[in-house]
């Protein structure tokens, strides 16, 4: 069973990936960008699924050469299912559904939330893999949420954002401040020449472990609107310190609530996922409280963080050694359940 090979289909959002992975290790990893939402300063959903009906077979092939197989050589087809842009979804399920028909092998249908949680288990995602129990901070364009990760399909959500994912309101903030769309990677770069103590934001007070990045995004949009009232220069000389300034105040309400259900949960293994986990300011704040709260922290390569077929490919292994195929009836769905799959 740890010979098999699997092919891996991702496609919930704008980037078209295919991966093959021969046990936990990943022999290709491939994916096709879609930089025409940058226009728009975010995905559009029809040119979404129309660039995936291009990018699909070229990418599943490219990731099939490059990992020296055939098609004859794979043990099954493992997809995302959802959650994700509808569209988009359709494209990379149709896709495998034929596949896997046409090959008659088994087809696999995987939660996208779930496989960023499970990527840390690909062979050179970490030095070593998470232990269980572990808490997994999800943090994405889409979903913000912690993890209580108990077994390989035994999860709880214990927190969640109540309105905007932590993303978002990088994005969201960066549209403000006139940078390009997707910002957070850019507020990141800018961030490393500035100071974040610069500005103060107000910080959201949200029971339990739950978030919320909507008051952020309004208190930055009313702290701008009134600075540069006064003078119209005013983000254009003071971009690094604001790009700071937000960072640091997003980092610190993900790491408050991280914190909080560590210390009183008594769990020690944390592990982050999920786009956002390439910040170097939350691998940094990471490091500090391994250090500081004896955590064993787990930060998954820069490659298996943002949307990837790798990590598909190493839910549907996990799967497909426990025997658990998908019926060729299946069709996607843009809010896939997490209750449903693997959480509680």
């Amino acid at each position: 069973m740890s010979d098999s090979i699997i092919l891996g289909i991702e496609s919930s959002c704008d980037d078209t990936s295919a991966a093959v992975l021969k046990g936990n290790i990943i022999l290709s990893n491939i994916a096709a960008n879609q930089e025409i939402h940058n226009e728009y300063g975010g995905v559009v959903p029809e040119l979404a699924s129309r660039a995936h009906q291009q990018n699909i077979i070229p990418v599943v092939r490219k990731a099939v050469d490059k990992a020296n197989i055939q098609q004859k050589d794979i043990s099954a087809v493992g997809f995302t299912r959802g959650p994700g842009l509808l569209g988009s979804l359709l494209v990379g399920t149709s896709f495998a559904k034929s596949l896997a028909m046409s090959l008659n092998i088994p087809l696999i249908e995987v939660n996208h939330l779930q496989a960023h949680i499970l990527a840390h288990f690909i062979d050179d995602a970490n030095p070593q893999p998470p232990k269980f129990p572990f808490l997994c901070l999800t943090v994405s364009g889409g979903h913000t949420m912690i993890v209580v990760v108990r077994d390989y399909f035994d999860m709880e959500i214990i927190g969640k954002t109540i309105d905007d994912a932590a993303g978002e309101a990088f994005d969201k903030i960066g549209k403000i401040f006139g940078l390009d769309y997707p910002a957070g990677p850019i507020i990141d770069r800018l961030s490393k020449n500035g100071d974040g103590n610069s500005f103060k934001f107000n910080k959201p007070r949200i029971e339990n472990y739950n978030y919320s990045f909507s008051g952020i995004k309004t208190s930055v949009l009313y702290f701008i609107q009134k600075e540069v009232r006064k003078n119209p220069d005013f983000i254009k000389e003071n971009l690094n310190d604001l790009c700071a300034s937000v960072q640091q105040t997003l980092v610190e309400i993900l790491m408050d609530k991280l914190e909080k259900a560590a210390e009183e949960l008594n769990i020690r293994e944390v592990a982050i996922a999920g786009g956002v986990s390439a910040n170097s300011a939350l691998r940094e704040a990471m490091q500090k409280n391994a250090e500081k709260l004896g955590w064993n922290i787990y930060i998954p390569k820069f490659e298996y963080t943002t949307d990837n077929a790798a990590m598909i490919a190493m839910v549907a292994k996990l799967k497909f050694d426990r025997g658990e195929f998908t019926d060729l009836s299946v069709s996607a769905t843009a809010r896939y359940d997490i209750e449903e799959e693997g959480f509680k």
